[in-house]
């Protein structure tokens, strides 16, 4: 469900992380962590759905510390003793998601600022969002908090995608009328969500890039 842009009225633009700034591979994590555990990738993927390992991180009920002691337990513990997995491959498993960053999309997000009023809003994890960070050093570019105006992680935010609350949080937060404002995600239901309070949405979908729904915009 896309609504078309009107450039006349946008003041705001709201970009979703995950396939739209950075590609992602959902499957990645649950490879890698069923190779460290021996497991077959389904029975790892429904333990991960069991524990609701993503939702809870995401939404901050849990941490980083507690998050890598849930993957011990329920994925690598044997006999009821949880795997000795260090820390750092945890994290390297977890941020296989996370695809190769391409640099002209965060220069066309750069070209906006002055224009628009820029902001993230991502459901998303600490580890990833440091992942991301560290990668936009390395290629000498601004940081998410330095690209934007501010950033909206769901951990921080105790909300999630697709919820409305969400959305009316951003507006209200930052101050936005609804109308004035764009945002770009790659899932339906967000998409759905947020143009049901009248917001500017974009569904960000294959072939198409971010570059190419951003063509008309600035």
């Amino acid at each position: 469900m896309d609504s078309l842009l009107n450039p006349s009225e946008l003041k705001n633009l709201i970009f979703d992380l995950g396939d739209v700034i950075i590609p992602i591979d959902l499957t990645a994590p649950i490879r890698n962590f069923a190779t460290l555990a021996n497991l077959p990738e389904a029975e790892v993927m429904t333990l991960w759905k069991q524990h609701e390992f993503i939702n809870h991180y995401e939404t901050g009920l849990i941490d980083d510390a507690a998050f890598r002691s849930h993957v011990r337990q329920v994925i690598g513990a044997r006999n009821g003793v949880p795997a000795d997995w260090a820390d750092e491959v945890i994290d390297t498993a977890w941020n296989t998601v996370l695809l190769d960053l391409p640099v002209e999309r965060i220069e066309r997000i750069k070209a906006l600022k002055g224009q628009y009023r820029l902001f993230l809003l991502s459901n998303t994890s600490p580890i990833h969002v440091r992942q991301v960070n560290r990668v936009l050093t390395q290629l000498n570019q601004p940081t998410l908090e330095q690209l934007f105006e501010r950033v909206f992680y769901s951990y921080e935010v105790r909300l999630a995608k697709p919820s409305p609350e969400i959305f009316q949080y951003v507006l209200a937060e930052a101050g936005l009328v609804s109308n004035e404002t764009a945002f770009f995600d790659d899932n339906a239901a967000n998409i759905r969500a947020a143009a049901g309070l009248g917001i500017q949405a974009v569904h960000v979908q294959p072939p198409l890039t971010l570059l190419d729904y951003l063509k008309d915009v600035g």
